[in-house]
């Protein structure tokens, strides 16, 4: 037996290894044909939708609903949601247009997908170039990228990108500042990631001022209050650390408390509704969620997650912190077995009908939309304009893009009894979407039952 027979196994198992390997070499070469196939297929649908949108009034263009209303048909197909399938469109159509010769490379295994990623997100710094000085960036790019791994090749392809780029590096980040924003992406365990897309020097600015606050904080402490691997504060405590506990937190959890006490409690330095040395109206905007809680939890029988409607599930902790603090609430009910809801009552809020959408719609009501409804408008289903009543059986919930969608593309909707919603695309494919039923409800049991007469008193 040599020296590496104990590591490489027998030659049975080198013989099935190979064999294995072959396999997957096969199954990597039918997923790259079909996500090949994908790709050309959603380009085709982007360049439908221009072609409607070409013939279409400026309007309707202007809204961008041909796109809108054939991603929401392919998104009904795919499960996914339309403004998935929209983006996705929209790199389809650049690779299909714009990288022919990339999409040729990874048709015929030359490179892979994650290539295809670096160079035209590299190249997307050329966006003004000429035909000739952008075939000759990607050829050099796709001649690199077969050389090495997508994470070896990125810089380089980038550094690659930026010698052949007409226009200058400020100018492109004027262009790219105008997109700032801020968005949240749902975690596990009721957390979040709260992502600012800022200039560089404003975010390592953010960072720096967060650093020396926290470092501040940590400072101040008594001594031998440092040392746990965790912090005291919970996540239903607005204040930091627990009244009963040192402080104990790391800088890290004490530079995200802060990040969270400024946006919630704080007033901006810049405020256009300020006049003279008055404080304008900015600071006095407070945070709004929409968040469905059991009764038992808010009693505290229990510590059943609550539901933070158009995101995740959250701690019955912070669930039962909002509900003690917030100035208007409604109880819902709802059915033990269906779990639809059945009525809501008064505690405060106005708007019967308002308090009752809200209830049972929880979100935008076209198909795989989470939008909140808190942030949705409140639909006609028949038009008004058409002699539509306001009534509950024919009122719904739909964020603006779908609220637009329904009134200037060839989606159609119904309304069934139940607050059932029928959708139609405009290829006669039929989308039900049924009245959501809270994610968190009362179960009743069979035995041991607790009876709740009344609501909380918040």
């Amino acid at each position: 037996m040599d020296e590496y027979s104990g590591s490489m196994g027998s030659d049975a198992d080198v013989a099935a290894l190979a064999s294995i390997v072959g396999e997957v070499e096969g199954a990597a070469a039918v997923v790259r044909a079909g996500q090949v196939a994908e790709v050309r297929a959603l380009a085709a649908a982007g360049q439908l939708a221009a072609r409607q949108a070409a013939g279409s009034p400026a309007a309707v263009r202007a809204h961008d609903m041909a796109l809108r209303s054939v991603a929401a048909e392919l998104g009904g197909v795919l499960r996914v949601t339309d403004r998935t399938v929209q983006s996705r469109i929209d790199e389809a159509r650049d690779l299909v247009e714009h990288y022919a010769a990339t999409l040729a490379a990874w048709e015929s295994g030359r490179i892979t997908r994650g290539h295809v990623r670096v160079i035209t997100d590299a190249g997307s710094v050329l966006v003004d170039a000429s035909p000739e000085r952008r075939a000759e960036f990607e050829a050099a790019a796709i001649a690199r990228c077969e050389r090495d791994t997508p994470n070896r090749v990125r810089s380089e392809v980038e550094i690659l990108a930026e010698r052949f780029a007409e226009r200058s590096f400020t100018d492109r980040h004027r262009d790219a500042a105008a997109e700032r924003r801020v968005r949240v992406v749902p975690g596990s365990a009721g957390m979040s990631d709260l992502i600012a897309t800022l200039p560089t020097v404003i975010a390592d600015g953010i960072l720096d001022r967060l650093t020396q606050q926290a470092q501040t904080v940590i400072d101040s402490r008594e001594p031998g209050d440092a040392g746990s691997a965790f912090g005291a504060r919970g996540a239903g405590d607005a204040s930091g650390a627990g009244d009963s506990e040192p402080d104990r937190r790391r800088i890290d959890q004490v530079r995200a408390d802060v990040f969270s006490d400024l946006l919630l409690a704080g007033a901006p330095a810049l405020d256009p509704t300020a006049t003279g040395d008055g404080q304008g109206s900015l600071g006095a905007i407070r945070a709004q969620v929409q968040v469905i809680v059991p009764a038992l939890t808010l009693l505290g029988v229990d510590d059943g997650p609550a539901d933070l409607v158009g995101r995740s599930p959250i701690d019955a902790e912070t669930a039962r912190c909002l509900a003690g603090n917030t100035h208007s609430w409604a109880r819902v009910l709802t059915d033990p077995v269906e779990g639809t809801v059945l009525a809501v009552d008064r505690y405060r809020t106005p708007w019967p009908q308002r308090r009752f959408l809200r209830a049972r719609d929880q979100h935008c009501r076209f198909p795989g939309c989470r939008r909140a409804a808190i942030r949705c408008e409140i639909d006609h289903t028949i038009d008004a304009a058409k002699g539509g009543p306001t009534a509950l059986w024919n009122l719904a919930h739909l964020c603006q893009r779908h609220h637009s969608m329904k009134q200037f593309t060839r989606w159609k909707v119904r309304q069934l009894p139940g607050g059932v919603l029928e959708w139609t695309s405009p290829t006669g494919r039929i989308y039900r979407e049924d009245a959501p039923a809270p994610p968190v409800a009362f179960t009743p049991a069979s035995t041991g039952t607790t009876a709740v007469d009344e609501p909380p008193p918040f």
